[in-house]
């Protein structure tokens, strides 16, 4: 066998074995992100309180993880240093703050400040996870992100699915997340290194954050971004609540539901990166507008299923098949905007770039969780499901400026 051949077959192995070792530490490490949702209920009857101040659970870790990603886009956090280094001790710090969160849950306050510094610490997990993964693929990268999405999508369904089980106190729910996140440390910093393609560590560069602006087709890709956000994370923080609201369920069948609703979003997650990957072998313009494509074809089903939901919000017996289909269609497109980013920036800078993707995108969600629960309480969840549609129609038409852009695809 040539020599040539011998290296690119170690390198296609090596690159499976990351691409294998990350996604189990993102499964992992982000089940820590709905560990607070999960046991709303619980925490709920703890403190007396209503919907409203449970909800803060969610919207803590949105606005950590953004202040998080903010923090570490700003010092380029991600570039400047190793990306090994910075996800396994943010790993290991998402879980101790996870884990004190499980006893002081008596105070609200610091039970809600506790949430929002796991969401803090995860901003060095998942988006740092996408650079490691850049840099062991040119070559079916869409695929390579859609399956790390897709197992951080099984992760942030893993503490409904445990809630589910019953006869599990809230607070083992909790710290079965943070021993999950160091499992997924240990994982990475034993068996990950950075691979073939991944770019010198980099000098600090305030202005890379203005790139977001100055790149048209970044902005683009951000604009899409943020409509995809608007819905998914309002479908994931909300959807156990309307289940239990569609046929008044008791907590583990509606749970049960939940887990299965998100954990399911990995088949789409699959489907588009090898779709997206469809023409990789041609140059940057077009492989960004085959990208735009399935995105657009995700949100497009995606949105239709919130209009749909609304109409058969009591009608358990079609909102659960249809909440399945969205699950699938909800998250497809997540990785490809990724991807996006990554073959649309300054190849110095691709951390930094998907850190201010995510922070963007995690702000907005922030608002958004709290905004559907005001809708609901004041129209009902027919009228929060049918506003969730308007993400992914501002997200087409964002995506849909891709198109028939050409060299700008590539230079910005």
């Amino acid at each position: 066998m040539p020599v040539t051949v011998q290296t690119e077959a170690r390198q296609e192995i090596s690159s499976q074995r990351a691409l294998f070792l990350l996604s189990l530490a993102q499964l992992l490490a982000m089940s820590l992100w709905f560990t607070g949702t999960a046991v709303i209920p619980q925490i709920t009857t703890l403190w007396h309180s209503g919907l409203a101040l449970g909800s803060w659970l969610t919207i803590a870790v949105q606005i950590g993880f953004s202040l998080g990603a903010i923090t570490f886009a700003l010092f380029n956090i991600p570039d400047v240093f190793s990306p090994i280094k910075v996800l396994v001790v943010s790993a290991i710090a998402a879980a101790a703050a996870n884990a004190a969160f499980a006893f002081a849950a008596a105070s609200p306050l610091s039970a809600i400040l506790l949430r929002g510094a796991t969401g803090f610490f995860l901003a060095g997990v998942y988006p740092v996870g996408m650079k490691i993964i850049a840099g062991w693929f040119q070559r079916g990268r869409g695929l390579a992100l859609g399956i790390m999405i897709g197992a951080l999508t099984v992760g942030s369904a893993v503490p409904h699915a445990a809630n589910a089980i019953g006869g599990i106190p809230w607070r083992g729910v909790v710290l079965l997340g943070s021993l999950q996140a160091l499992l997924g440390a240990l994982i990475v910093g034993i068996g990950v290194r950075e691979g073939p393609y991944a770019m010198p560590q980099s000098r600090f560069d305030p202005a890379q954050i203005l790139e977001i602006v100055r790149n048209k087709s970044l902005r683009l890709a951000n604009l899409g971004y943020l409509g995809h956000m608007w819905e998914l994370y309002s479908m994931w923080g909300w959807i156990a609540v309307i289940f239990s609201v569609s046929a008044g369920w008791g907590r583990t069948t509606f749970e049960a539901m939940a887990a299965l609703a998100i954990a399911i979003g990995a088949i789409g997650c699959i489907w588009a990166g090898a779709a997206s990957d469809r023409l990789q072998d041609q140059n940057a313009a077009m492989r960004v507008a085959q990208r735009a494509r399935v995105t657009m074809i995700a949100m497009a089903i995606s949105s239709v299923c919130c209009v749909l939901a609304a109409l058969v919000l009591h009608r358990p017996v079609l909102l659960i098949p249809l909440s399945m289909i969205w699950g699938i269609a909800v998250i497809a497109d997540s990785a490809q905007f990724s991807t996006i980013i990554s073959e649309v920036s300054d190849k110095n800078y691709v951390g930094t770039a998907l850190t201010c993707q995510v922070a963007l995108g995690f702000l907005l969600t922030a608002g958004v969780i709290r905004l559907m629960a005001a809708i609901a309480a004041r129209y009902g969840w027919s009228w929060a499901l049918a506003s969730m549609a308007l993400g992914p129609l501002l997200g087409i038409w964002a995506m849909s400026k891709l198109l028939p852009l050409k060299q700008t695809a590539a230079n910005g």
